[in-house]
């Protein structure tokens, strides 16, 4: 009998055949925590007795919720967080380099055929890398911290089969929309969403992190794309990894098997307060918005920001709409920086923020007042997700988002 993708990283990382369905007790080969979540896990550690952490190597500690500390409780989490770091002699560990998911990225810290835990529910984004990789609760990373361990109930997986190419100014944003409006917000709990295809094969890193990233908006453990020859040239120059023979088998069994050609697929827009709410872009065309917000570890990346500047041309941004434009990572803010994007985005009207999760999760700043409307490429638009649960917020891509800061209203970016 064949195996998916995560039965066979299971059985390689236990040591014997897995499969889908089996508790196991399975090595952690990297652990993240950050600002938000790191003092809880922390304080779980200690509450375990815990007085070394399991491999300082393979902690990761990053600040990008509430950076810099915007209250005197964020400023207390974070001290408690550096005096813990040099404790344990994490070297994991920056409070500048911009949003978690990104860093571990960039920095090699998730590779093919490795188990990754993370105390934030997009750690699945590393499955971009070919790794199993999820969040989990406080108290579990607490456990790891200590024992370099957890017990998973290796998941079934849905394979998601992608044909087809992408026309003008649609993408991997616009792709995930759509998927997440097929199978619903919890239609794929605790599955693992394997994604496979000509598309995917052909996706570059950026699109098929974005794609990982929102595979828990389905309610999914993983989302993972096998290790390939994109994956492999994405690591030259940010950590060697050894190849590693880990595909799907032929025979594989998956709990469902879909497929979707996005040769016919235009611009999607997911309406508040849902994820799966995604329509075509021309069914919420000509609604006002108070504020774009393009950024987050969904849409933060280089070519993230080099698709919105494209739409935006030579215009300015409507001065009805606040503009707010975060890189999702230092190294993609100096790239952006270094091709004319932050200078085009602020002559444009936009307000270009150091990288951090900013809006997204309503913790920092660029928050929404009751009434307004927000139109966002980042991952969530639950009541309450950017400001006051009496706003609204719809989730689009970068290029959607540029066209609709110009007209002040959501916008076709086919049409611009």
């Amino acid at each position: 009998m064949g195996a998916t993708v995560v039965e066979k990283i299971f059985s390689s990382r236990c040591g014997r055949a897995i499969s889908a369905g089996e508790v196991v007790m399975a090595p952690i080969d990297a652990a993240m925590i950050h600002d938000i979540t790191g003092p809880l896990a922390i304080r779980n550690f200690y509450r375990m007795e815990g007085t070394r952490v399991y491999d300082p190597r393979k902690i990761i500690m990053l600040f990008d919720h509430q950076v810099p500390a915007d209250s005197i409780a964020a400023a207390e989490n974070q001290a408690f967080m550096r005096t813990f770091a040099a404790e344990q002699g994490i070297h994991n560990y920056d409070i500048r380099e911009g949003i978690c998911h990104q860093v571990v990225m960039e920095k090699g810290l998730a590779a093919p055929g490795e188990i990754i835990v993370g105390a934030d529910s997009h750690t699945c984004m590393y499955g971009a890398a070919g790794a199993f990789a999820t969040g989990i609760g406080s108290t579990d990373m607490g456990f790891v911290l200590k024992f370099g361990a957890l017990y998973f109930r290796v998941p079934e997986s849905i394979r998601v089969e992608v044909t087809g190419r992408f026309a003008w100014r649609v993408g991997p944003k616009d792709l995930i929309l759509s998927i997440a409006r097929d199978i619903g917000a919890d239609g794929a709990t605790y599955q693992a969403l394997e994604f496979g295809g000509e598309t995917i094969a052909n996706m570059e890193m950026d699109g098929r992190m974005t794609c990982c990233n929102m595979a828990i908006e389905m309610g999914a453990k993983a989302g993972i794309v096998p290790a390939d020859r994109v994956t492999y040239a994405y690591f030259e120059g940010h950590r060697p990894v050894k190849p590693v023979d880990i595909y799907p088998d032929p025979d594989a069994i998956y709990r469902e098997h879909r497929v979707y050609d996005v040769a016919d697929l235009g611009p999607q827009v997911a309406m508040p307060h849902n994820v799966d709410l995604a329509v075509p872009v021309e069914e919420v065309a000509g609604t006002p918005i108070d504020q774009v917000f393009i950024g987050s570890c969904t849409n933060g990346r280089f070519g993230d920001l080099a698709e919105a500047a494209e739409v935006l041309s030579d215009n300015r941004f409507s001065d009805a709409v606040r503009v707010i434009i975060i890189p999702a990572s230092r190294d993609e803010y100096l790239k952006a920086l270094r091709a004319g994007l932050i200078e085009r985005f602020v002559t444009a009207g936009a307000l270009v923020e150091a990288p951090c999760c900013g809006p997204c999760m309503g913790g920092a700043f660029g928050l929404l007042g009751p009434g307004e409307v927000s139109l966002s490429t980042s991952n969530r638009n639950f009541k309450g997700r950017q400001g006051s649960t009496e706003a609204r917020v719809y989730l689009c891509s970068p290029a959607t988002a540029a066209a609709s800061a110009i007209y002040g209203e959501i916008t076709d970016p086919r049409e611009t």
